[in-house]
């Protein structure tokens, strides 16, 4: 054999080498692969504002969707960002500028490996923010790989987010709570409708059902309307005329109609479990099995 052939056959051997090695690399890595968690029932996905597990950390919040089973999230701020209260305002903005993108990177990665699906980011823009403040919510939730931010803001930050979220083609959907005292406050329909005429198809809603009852509205009625402009719903049991969160099936919040409403026209809206009921000291974890396992009922009746 020729000294040429011989490196030839050589360089041969190791391309095959490697190229099983490489190749064995790759089973391994599907081995080890995360089974998503499947929570779709009945072709509507249920999952959970992270706030339902207020009461621990990130890691740990994690965890408990994987022990109730809910394989989608929408993640409160409160699980990534520090304490406010701590920092002041002005130590928060400076903690949101420069902490690094991987950061978020990072935390986007922890639910990939826990098998949940990160759906949106909560970020809640007001007028407390510059625009510097507002903008990196944007870069944080790119940087999660989420299309999503859900936000509890004003209805007069509207158009100046709508130019943000067009820009990083990042869907903002306002979320409303029942004060309705407040017209710069998202409550009823009308400040909802206020807010998207005229706007981009990138400003879009987060409907809590139980607040919208809390504040006078129809969920059932403003979701037949709006369906194609809601992103996530929060699913919650309240009362009437401002009254109080209560046990799933206990308030005048109409979940079971809801949720068949996106059962029966197939609108592909996550229904995200937002646990605010209980008192401190209760089991959080046992509360929102509690709360999935009534969706699940009601949906496969």
């Amino acid at each position: 054999m020729s000294e040429t052939k011989m490196v030839v056959s050589r360089r041969d051997a190791m391309k095959t080498m490697l190229g099983g090695t490489a190749a064995v690399l790759a089973a391994a890595r599907r081995s080890r692969a995360v089974t998503r968690i499947d929570s779709v029932v009945r072709g509507v996905q249920i999952g959970a504002q992270s706030y339902s597990f207020r009461d621990r950390p990130l890691d740990a919040a994690i965890k408990a969707y994987q022990d109730v089973g809910l394989g989608e999230a929408e993640l409160w701020q409160g699980h990534v960002e520090p304490d406010e209260d701590k920092l002041g305002h002005a130590g928060l903005r400076e903690w949101r500028l420069k902490t690094p993108l991987s950061f978020f990177r990072e935390v986007r990665g922890k639910f990939d490996q826990a098998g949940v699906e990160l759906y949106a980011y909560n970020y809640s823009f007001d007028h407390s923010m510059n625009d510097a403040e507002m903008r990196r919510g944007f870069e944080m939730a790119k940087a999660m790989g989420v299309r999503y931010i859900t936000a509890s803001s004003n209805v007069s930050l509207a158009p100046a987010l709508d130019k943000l979220a067009s820009e990083y083609r990042i869907t903002v959907g306002f979320h409303g709570h029942d004060d309705t005292s407040d017209p710069d406050e998202f409550s009823t329909a009308e400040t909802f409708e206020r807010a998207l005429r005229g706007a981009s198809h990138y400003l879009a809603i987060n409907l809590d059902i139980g607040h919208f009852v809390a504040a006078g509205g129809d969920p059932v009625e403003f979701i037949r309307q709006y369906h194609d402009r809601i992103v996530t719903l929060h699913i919650k049991d309240r009362k009437k005329n401002h009254g109080d969160n209560l046990p799933f099936g206990e308030g005048d919040t109409p979940i079971v109609a809801v949720l068949r409403l996106l059962r029966d026209n197939h609108w592909r809206i996550p229904a995200n479990i937002e646990y605010e009921y209980g008192q401190p000291g209760m089991d959080t974890v046992a509360e929102v099995k509690k709360c999935y396992a009534y969706c699940r009922q009601a949906l496969e009746s």
